[in-house]
């Protein structure tokens, strides 16, 4: 079974209370990729998950650990984590860009998927800045230079326009979905499915390796409770998981 390093979907939460002149500070800690890491699970892959705040000490700094993966996953973290370090950040010791280990890792024959969120692709006022880091060059879609989240509060229902494996014989329409990032996608990729207009699943090819884009959620906020409990959900992973490994055509 392929084996999927699945990272980010996590993030801490601050909260100010304001009681009249008093005020106090909570915090939580929050995984957000349950749903999803379940959905594989399920299948019988063989999931590695790193929250966003280990990246620097458990996705590797090598090429060579990378080769303990067929698939890696990125879901709402940004490119900041994958390129600084503390040690680069705090220190200016210089140290291996892991975005560009991720291309490397395509191009030699490796399977990436993004999925959307506030902080991949572009995101919220531009923060994840995944189009200017090298792993932009191994994605299937043109990634906008701008904030580019596309908010669509009143739900909007995701349709397959395209023929490919990773579709084929899944329902036509998919359970509505509350948002996504705007992306272009490349012509010589293939564009499975849409929402609302914009591209929302895409696929392609980098070097020896296969890539995909998925422009929403996999959990909530833009993935509501019916998208995650639709029927086709597990299906829709593991085909696009199974196919970014190379075991599917």
């Amino acid at each position: 079974m392929p084996r999927v390093l699945v990272v980010g979907e996590s993030w801490f939460t601050y909260t100010v209370h304001q009681k009249g002149f008093d005020a106090f500070h909570t915090s939580e800690y929050t995984e957000g990729g349950g749903a999803f890491l379940d959905a594989l699970r399920s299948r019988g892959h063989d999931v590695t998950y790193v929250p966003s705040h280990e990246i620097p000490t458990r996705v590797p700094a090598t090429a060579a650990g990378f080769d303990a993966y067929d698939v890696v996953v990125i879901s709402d973290v940004g490119a900041n984590s994958f390129q600084l370090p503390p040690e680069t950040f705090h220190h200016s010791v210089p140290a291996p860009d892991r975005s560009e280990l991720v291309r490397s890792f395509v191009e030699r024959g490796g399977g990436v998927l993004m999925v959307g969120g506030y902080l991949t692709f572009s995101g919220i006022d531009a923060r994840a800045r995944w189009g200017r880091s090298p792993l932009a060059d191994a994605l299937p879609v043109t990634i906008l230079d701008r904030d580019d989240r596309v908010e669509l509060p009143a739900g909007a229902v995701p349709e397959v326009v395209g023929e490919h494996a990773v579709v084929r014989g899944l329902e036509r329409s998919w359970p509505a979905l509350l948002g996504l990032n705007e992306v272009t996608a490349r012509q010589e990729a293939s564009l499975l499915a849409e929402c609302a207009g914009h591209p929302l699943l895409v696929v392609g090819s980098h070097g020896a390796g296969r890539s995909a884009a998925f422009t929403s959620d996999v959990a909530p906020h833009w993935a509501p409770p019916p998208f995650l409990a639709w029927d086709g959900y597990a299906e829709l992973w593991d085909r696009l998981v199974r196919w970014l490994a190379g075991a599917e055509r």
